[in-house]
């Protein structure tokens, strides 16, 4: 019988086996786990879209609302695990970075600032609201000043004794159940706390700050205000407003403002009267960089120093890191372990702690290095403009060579030892070894942790700010411009009020050049690094 004829025998079938039950997402678990996240995540959300309603922000609502919908649908339904774990990861990049980026394109084209900052209805509210004088003969309210979850009120009785409650948030309401003195002076509510004359001494900015309106529909029906917290009186607005023709006239002198088409009411010699109102501006932001005459000359002496701190300092910190790196590889050097763990110490330190210590020791006065160092020398370490910019390039390289100095040790012990060997018995020298052979294949490694640094440097806001914080001032500016200011604490500056004000939308246009520069000089940078991969 041939061997290709014989049948096997048949398989008796055994009983059925039961397929094994994994705990997973769907598990009576993960799914309670579920829905207490997701109720913690709609309870959030809900509240939101209330606030949202109640302020009728209607784009925001829609898109609240709807990714509500969709995180709850991607984590109800069954299967989509890779939607699961992507989600959250999509949902924050989304939140901090592409919004934060579109924001600030947004307000480059804006006016947003200090003076700029709402609508202009509400720009016409304020400006009956400020502009206020005491009405002669006004009748005396007498005043006693309430605080409760931590904001100031004022509780008001007028002539005919009426109690009155209001604040800077809520116009006047009457109180009839106001607790009263023997005068019948309203001294008290129920849930508030009555403060004593210490206690308002101790708030007097915020009392004093206080102006109650009387209609808060209505600005022109006037206010109260108190200028010693017992008594208060009657203020009317010196500037009354014309809906049909859309002008500011000063009650005094005559004057007519008008929407001047920049965000503001001025008179007829151009002369704006504050708050104005947030308006799209175009590319007025940008224009104003390179044509105000206050900002261009300053702007192009940052922009200079800039490129020259960046530069310099990826050169000095990789200088240094690279000679101690090869230094403490030798494989015949005793401690170096310890050697290395000293060398990476600043890296400890905070920047902005090391930034301060180093400002105290560069004092000219009583610093340190000049007292103790140089035995009493008065050197200008971060008064002088040149000074001062050499005492910053010292202190970065300080707290960036520890950075480069482990780069670099850990790029040459990657380097393969028999093409060093190789070249010695060809009869190369060491720098002939080093400059041929070592540094072309550490460039391959360590190249784009050079663009990176130089990204860094270019935006280095702490060792500038906490050091020199940008000065000694540059003499003709407008701004609040200094010697040591890269454009990174000059965005700052013009941003949260450097001497001229707060101003965002010039701030955004100056943070959208910042990153156009860095963008091509990173992508110029790696294009050309990739020569660097021939070596290989």
């Amino acid at each position: 019988m041939n061997a290709l004829d014989t049948k096997p025998a048949p398989l008796t079938p055994g009983p059925p086996t039961r397929p094994r039950t994994l705990r997973g997402p769907d598990s009576l678990t993960g799914i309670l786990i579920k829905i207490a996240l997701l109720g913690l995540v709609d309870a959030f959300a809900v509240y939101v879209l209330i606030i949202l309603f109640m302020q009728e922000k209607w784009a925001l609502f829609v898109v609240s609302a709807a990714v509500t919908v969709l995180i709850n649908w991607i984590y109800l339904r069954r299967g989509g695990l890779p939607a699961k774990y992507l989600a959250p990861g999509v949902f924050f990049l989304i939140v901090f970075q592409i919004f934060v980026v579109v924001f600030t394109g947004y307000v480059a084209f804006t006016n947003y600032g200090d003076g700029h900052n709402s609508t202009k209805e509400d720009a016409i509210a304020a400006i009956q609201l400020t502009a206020q004088q005491r009405v002669p003969d006004s009748p005396a309210y007498r005043v006693a000043v309430l605080e409760q979850n931590g904001e100031i009120s004022l509780l008001f009785t007028d002539p005919e004794g009426d109690a009155f409650l209001g604040n800077n948030e809520t116009s006047l309401t009457e109180v009839p159940d106001a607790e009263r003195d023997s005068t019948g002076k309203a001294i008290g509510i129920e849930g508030y706390n009555t403060l004593d004359l210490g206690q308002i001494l101790a708030n007097q900015d915020k009392v004093l700050g206080q102006v109650i309106p009387f209609d808060e529909d209505d600005p022109g029906a006037g206010s109260l205000q108190t200028a010693d917290g017992s008594n208060a009186y009657i203020f009317a607005p010196t500037m009354t407003y014309d809906e049909e023709t859309d002008t500011f006239t000063n009650i005094e002198t005559g004057m007519t403002y008008v929407d001047g088409g920049g965000g503001n009411y001025v008179d007829e010699n151009g002369q704006a009267i504050n708050p104005g109102w947030k308006i799209d501006v175009g590319f007025a932001n940008f224009a104003r960089a390179f044509t105000d005459e206050g900002l261009r000359g300053p702007l192009l002496q940052v922009a200079l120093w800039t490129f020259t701190f960046a530069v310099a300092s990826v050169a000095t910190t990789f200088a240094l890191g690279l000679f101690l790196a090869i230094t403490f590889n030798r494989q015949d050097l005793k401690g170096k372990r310890i050697y290395r763990v000293l060398m990476i110490l600043p890296y400890a330190f905070p920047v902005f702690l090391s930034g301060l210590v180093w400002s105290g020791l560069m004092n000219p006065e009583f610093g340190f290095i000049n007292e103790v160092l140089l035995g009493g020398a008065s050197i200008p370490w971060l008064t002088d403009p040149v000074i001062a910019k050499i005492s910053v390039l010292l202190v970065n390289l300080w707290l960036g060579f520890p950075y480069m100095f482990l780069v670099c040790t850990g790029a040459l012990q990657s380097l393969p030892e028999d093409v060093d060997e190789a070249a010695r018995m060809d009869g190369a020298s060491s720098w002939r070894i080093f400059g041929a052979i070592k540094l072309p294949l550490l460039l391959v490694s360590v190249a784009p942790l050079l663009i990176s640094t130089f990204a860094f440097n270019f935006n280095n806001f702490n060792v500038i700010f906490m050091l020199t914080g940008g000065g000694p001032r540059i003499e003709g500016s407008t701004m609040n411009i200094g010697a040591t200011d890269i454009l990174i604490t000059l965005v700052y500056k013009v941003a949260f009020g450097g001497g001229a004000g707060r101003d965002y939308g010039l701030a955004s246009a100056l943070a959208i050049l910042i990153f156009i520069i860095v963008a091509i000089i990173s992508a110029v940078s790696f294009r050309q690094t990739k020569s660097l991969e021939e070596v290989h």
